[in-house]
């Protein structure tokens, strides 16, 4: 049986976007694990998401505060259905990223981030898939703000799809 997942990054509700939209938490509906990787603002976020998804996996990022760090780790790891998953908020500039993920994530598969609000998807030297979903709120020089979804079946990440969000 597949594993649907969810993955947002930089939503930060209420400073960029009033809620997230409702395309979005329709997708949280439909996941069993949602995947953030930080950058929520507030805490009211963490509560509705925790409320509402399946399966919650989250991180801290450089835009939330002191209740969400006492809350959210700097990095979080997962495993699901086999797959070695590890969640960061920051990886430093692109350049050499592939390289600096291999080296501090050497037991893991599949590491998301988030911070550039730029969607990112490579696979390292190593076989390390990294992840950015983008934004669902706040596009930034993106032409459309985005999240990602996926499939995880015995220890494979299959179906990685860049959705857009309607506005």
């Amino acid at each position: 049986m597949a594993t649907r997942l969810l993955l947002l990054a930089d939503t930060h509700v209420p400073a960029r976007a009033r809620a997230l939209p409702d395309q979005v938490w329709r997708a949280v509906d439909a996941a069993d694990v949602v995947v953030h990787a930080g950058d929520w603002v507030t805490v009211d976020l963490l509560d509705a998401l925790e409320a509402r998804a399946a399966r919650l996996v989250g991180v801290a990022g450089n835009n939330d505060g002191p209740d969400l760090h006492a809350r959210l780790p700097e990095v979080s790891r997962a495993t699901i259905e086999g797959l070695r998953v590890a969640v960061v908020h920051e990886t430093g500039g692109k350049d050499g990223r592939e390289r600096r993920a291999d080296a501090a994530y050497p037991d893991t598969d599949l590491l998301v981030f988030g911070h550039s609000h730029i969607p990112w998807d490579t696979l390292t030297p190593g076989g390390l898939r990294l992840l950015n979903p983008g934004s669902p709120t706040d596009r930034r020089r993106q032409p459309v703000c985005t999240y990602l979804t996926a499939t995880v079946d015995d220890g494979t990440l299959r179906d990685v799809e860049l959705v857009p969000v309607d506005r």
